[in-house]
């Protein structure tokens, strides 16, 4: 009892200074050594902890593995965030999809879908200002407008390889990205279609005779593959050779920069733009934070607690990631803190049961998809002038059947 009772402390710590608006990367540090103190955790316990993982564990699991490959992943992503912003082809987007997708629904989608593509650190901006620039064209509401960039934006988080938590999630339970990916796809269709159906079939005007085309479609074509090819690259490397996404984020950003012959003397200044210090203080905490259940033998202690309290192990599997995910509103912060206690449930390796993977990462995303500390859904609600509580509530349908997915391919996969 009195690891959940640290546990619980330190979350509350975690949530606290996020309050007092401490970097995210700062709090979630300051956090995980609070943890390791009130689990009375010496450095000599986790030295050795840190050595178990090297003789016990495929390199691919350890730490000091997984915190220089996030590392990496997360600075090459804000690199090519910046070299499209500066060369200007991000900003061809908006026309493009306008000039290519005729169905005014479908470009609402396809809008943010596409740009939650490129996990950029508050990437939900990027595709704002379209979707309300066509939002107000076709004259949705505001607060719908918001839950659809929300939304739809969100919906790799689960699969995308770009995103550190799925290498992360990859490597703890030591299961092949296909496991991953294919069982996680549930998430992402079932919350795809939810948006649909509550967030586009109504509420949308009947198109006007106004409606406007954009360009050729030749040139909407090319710009649309100027923006994606590097993606593309990326995952079609990942998937086909194994290539770890941050080298391939590497040799696309120069291809790309090669190609728009941008000046070697910018190169440096772009490089430098991706070294964003708080996302690295992030993951090294939400790794010291893993480090520290395991040093501490907290994970066997809280699971025999909820044992002895006669929980489901469904319910356990599920409500555990959506809480935190509630009070903390971020994927790498969720799935450090309670993804290590489900390894006793799912299991890893040849043995893991991947389905009930998808049910812990389907009650994540319900958390972080309605809770108002996750920064992407106040930043909506301030930038389209909508009340937090509405976009919420639009939200509530796809959020229930991201639910019923991850229940679903718990019964069936797991």
């Amino acid at each position: 009892m009195y690891a959940l009772i640290a546990i619980a402390l330190a979350l509350a710590l975690l949530i606290g200074l996020l309050h007092l608006k401490v970097n995210l990367g700062r709090s979630m540090l300051i956090s995980s050594i609070s943890m390791a103190i009130l689990l009375g955790v010496t450095p000599s316990e986790f030295w050795q902890t840190v050595v178990h993982e090297w003789h016990d564990k495929p390199l691919s699991q350890t730490t000091g593995y997984l915190f220089v490959t996030l590392t990496a992943l997360v600075i090459m992503v804000n690199i090519l965030g910046t070299a499209m912003t500066e060369t200007g082809v991000s900003q061809r987007l908006v026309p493009a999809l306008h000039g290519l997708f005729r169905s005014r629904r479908f470009a609402l989608l396809a809008i943010p879908f596409m740009m939650g593509m490129l996990p950029t650190p508050g990437g939900i901006m990027l595709s704002a200002p379209m979707v309300r620039d066509l939002g107000d064209h076709i004259g949705v509401q505001r607060d719908r407008q918001a839950a659809i960039n929300f939304l739809f934006r969100h919906q790799w988080e689960t699969v995308w390889p770009l995103y550190p938590a799925v290498l992360f999630v990859q490597g703890m339970f030591g299961i092949s990205a296909f496991a991953l990916i294919s069982h996680n796809m549930a998430i992402m269709l079932s919350g795809t279609l939810g948006g649909v159906i509550f967030l586009l079939l109504s509420g949308i005007p009947p198109k006007n005779k106004q409606s406007r085309s954009n360009g050729k479609f030749t040139d909407n074509v090319r710009n649309f593959v100027h923006v994606f090819w590097p993606i593309a690259l990326v995952a079609g490397l990942f998937a086909a050779l194994g290539v770890p996404p941050a080298i391939g984020l590497l040799l696309a950003i120069f291809i790309f920069l090669a190609l728009h012959k941008v000046s070697l003397n910018r190169w440096p200044q772009i490089f430098k733009s991706g070294l964003e210090l708080d996302f690295v203080l992030l993951i090294l905490g939400a790794l010291l934070f893993k480090l520290d259940l395991e040093a501490g033998r907290a994970v066997d202690s809280v699971v025999a607690v909820l044992f002895e309290m006669n929980v489901p192990k469904y319910l356990i599997i599920f409500f555990l990631p959506m809480l935190v995910a509630l009070l903390t509103g971020v994927t790498m912060a969720t799935v450090a803190i309670t993804f290590p206690f489900l390894i006793p449930l799912i299991g890893t390796g040849p043995q893991a049961k991947v389905g009930l993977e998808t049910l812990a990462f389907s009650g994540l995303v319900c958390g972080f998809l309605i809770t108002p500390v996750h920064l992407c859904l106040t930043l909506s609600a301030g930038y389209f002038k909508a009340p937090l509580s509405k976009i919420i509530l639009r939200l509530l349908g796809p959020v229930v059947f991201v639910a019923g997915a991850g229940f679903l391919m718990a019964v069936f996969c797991g």
